[in-house]
């Protein structure tokens, strides 16, 4: 009996070892390997919003940091990062070289509404992840027609609705203008303003007022905005046109309320060339924590924010929000690599992305989470009004969403 049986021990612990083995098997796409997580970028280093080209100079400085420390789960991460310009075209063929000729894992992070509306389709054909988009337009939150492109940013509707509840609620009779860039980052902020406004919209907004992203000046705009006699003003723009608006507005010597959109809020890229002077009581609304803010000087998480820019990009404006953007999303994907674990294939990538559960980074405020399901492709749902004063941005009021919270 015993010579029976040592055979069939030894089947059972074999069977036992290769069913394990075959558990803990490592699952790999194109892109990645035992050593290394090759991760592709595109960013407007030159052309009309190159000053948000921070955002990649950023992701870079961050996943070398992470490499000096091991990398994630002992691969490397190999941060491909590409010029569009800023043009929908030039981000096409960008991300045709991405895919097929450096054969990256994902495309992270692609920054702009244009750019990034060119390559979407594209992208989901292929089945590529492209994730975290640096952009809130709508249309990264749409799992059911493009489960491979997901934003990370707050969508531009929603926060134009929490500045629409706020006013309705602090200036109900207010005479509005809005002020937007002409392309789908722009109209999506027309249109949550119009249905955070409701019925009240056609009556409230007196004037829209659009430009083009190619225009070097937009000082003719705001003088023509002026003649209308608005009381609230509207500028959604990208960091040139922000501050180029609010410094023409106080150049006209006219105080209307400002409301700026969070991407054209940063102190030293926007309201520093726009003159602290001239940006005095400028509303905006914020989701993560100011760089140079002496409120958070004590705070763990932008202590830690602090060293990074101080050892990995030295000499850089911490003034800057894109260097603080930069490093809440990179942080964020390297969260989901290391949820992913030995499973680096494209669908596990986009599996543990949309879950997300409760997760913060060193730079979100206080009250705000990352939240991700399958159903739900937008991360980031709160914000904090803000209003500027002196030489920084001062939080009041309560976390908010599209639907008003209560004071």
């Amino acid at each position: 009996m015993l010579s029976m049986r040592l055979p069939i021990a030894l089947l059972v612990t074999f069977a036992a070892f290769t069913s394990g083995a075959a558990l803990a098997q490592k699952k790999y796409d194109t892109g990645a390997t035992d050593t290394e997580i090759k991760i592709g970028n595109l960013m407007p280093y030159s052309g009309p919003a190159s000053p948000y080209s921070i955002v990649g100079k950023t992701e870079e400085a961050y996943f070398k940091m992470v490499n000096d420390n091991g990398g994630i789960n002992g691969r490397k991460i190999n941060f491909i990062s590409y010029d569009d310009a800023y043009s929908p075209p030039k981000a096409v063929e960008q991300a045709r070289k991405l895919i097929e000729s450096d054969e990256v894992l994902f495309v992270f992070s692609p920054l702009g509404t244009p750019t990034n509306s060119a390559i979407q389709k594209f992208l989901n054909a292929k089945k590529v992840p492209q994730l975290f988009v640096a952009s809130g337009a709508a249309k990264w939150n749409d799992p059911s027609n493009f489960p491979w492109t997901m934003g990370w940013q707050l969508g531009f509707q929603t926060e134009a609705q929490i500045y629409a509840k706020w006013l309705m609620k602090e200036k109900p009779d207010a005479k509005i203008a809005i002020f937007y860039q002409n392309d789908d980052f722009g109209k999506d902020y027309l249109k949550g303003i119009k249905e955070g406004l409701g019925a009240k919209a056609a009556s409230m907004i007196i004037m829209e007022e659009s430009y083009e992203v190619t225009e070097p000046s937009i000082d003719s705009h705001i003088v023509k905005i002026k003649a209308a006699n608005p009381d609230v003003l509207f500028i959604f723009a990208t960091i040139k046109s922000g501050a180029q608006a609010i410094r023409k507005t106080a150049e006209l010597g006219w105080k209307p309320l400002q409301i700026v959109n969070n991407g054209a809020s940063f102190v030293g890229s926007v309201m520093k060339p726009a003159g602290f002077e001239n940006a005095q009581g400028v509303l905006s609304a914020a989701y993560n924590k100011e760089g140079a803010d002496p409120q958070w000087k004590d705070d763990p998480g932008m202590k830690k924010w602090s060293s990074f820019v101080d050892k990995y990009m030295p000499g850089a404006d911490k003034t800057d929000g894109s260097i603080v953007h930069g490093y809440g999303v990179a942080q964020t994907l390297v969260k989901v690599l290391e949820m992913c674990g030995d499973n680096l294939t494209r669908a596990n990538v986009m599996k543990q992305a949309a879950s997300l559960k409760e997760f913060t980074t060193d730079t979100l405020l206080p009250g705000i989470t990352i939240n991700t399901s399958p159903t739900d492709f937008a991360p980031i749902e709160q914000m904090r009004m803000m209003r500027f004063k002196g030489e920084h941005w001062e939080l009041f009021g309560p976390v908010r969403g599209a639907e008003a919270t209560p004071e």
